[in-house]
């Protein structure tokens, strides 16, 4: 990635992504998780403070090590144990039915393929188990989803990989995952062009 994928990418979105909204976003995604969960997209440990008791570890997977440093003193306060087991959501290290729970926050935009890794989530949750996520993506709006495709080159450079216009609910279903519930809303305070945001519940097929 090289020094700014590497090194300042990280820091910026460890600011960027924890705003009031954010954080409230967070905490209700998390909420009904318990378990031991994997999280795709670990980044700098945000959802942390957002975890409920009922979870008993985080199988975290990250590509980005200084995600790690910074996420040091979320780690530190945590009560929820955290190992991090793979680099790449594409391929997690896991065995099959392995977790109970798994939980993506704004990940599945910039992953290159996008519909392997929830197939992997799909392969690694027991019969039954859920993934928790919220994710950016493409406006139902014609002239939104018109820029969202125009600039969408300029994003991927400067936003390490991350994609303007994917199209979720179509992602987890090519994987494989049943949408259970699923809330759709422009982000308040973002550009609608990031903003359309899907909030949601898919089901591992059992």
């Amino acid at each position: 990635m090289g020094f700014y994928g590497e090194r300042v990418f990280p820091r910026a979105m460890n600011r960027l992504m924890n705003t009031k909204q954010t954080r409230e976003t967070r905490a209700r995604v998390c909420a009904p998780l318990s378990g031991d969960i994997v999280e795709i997209g670990f980044g700098t440990g945000l959802n942390l403070p957002h975890l409920p008791p009922a979870v008993t570890v985080v199988l975290a997977v990250d590509p980005l090590e200084l995600g790690r440093t910074l996420a040091s003193e979320r780690i530190a306060a945590s009560p929820v144990s955290v190992e991090f087991v793979g680099l790449d959501g594409q391929l997690l290290p896991l065995a099959d039915d392995s977790a109970d729970a798994a939980l993506s926050t704004w990940t599945l935009c910039s992953i290159p393929d996008p519909v392997a890794a929830v197939r992997e989530i799909n392969r690694v949750l027991r019969p039954g188990g859920t993934l928790h996520f919220v994710e950016h993506g493409c406006s139902p709006d014609p002239g939104v989803r018109k820029w969202q495709r125009r600039l969408n080159p300029i994003q991927r450079r400067i936003a390490c990989g991350c994609n303007l216009d994917r199209d979720i609910p179509s992602i987890l279903k090519d994987a494989g995952l049943s949408v259970d519930s699923l809330n759709t809303y422009y982000m308040k305070g973002s550009p609608k062009i990031l903003g359309w945001t899907f909030e949601g519940v898919a089901a591992a097929a059992s």
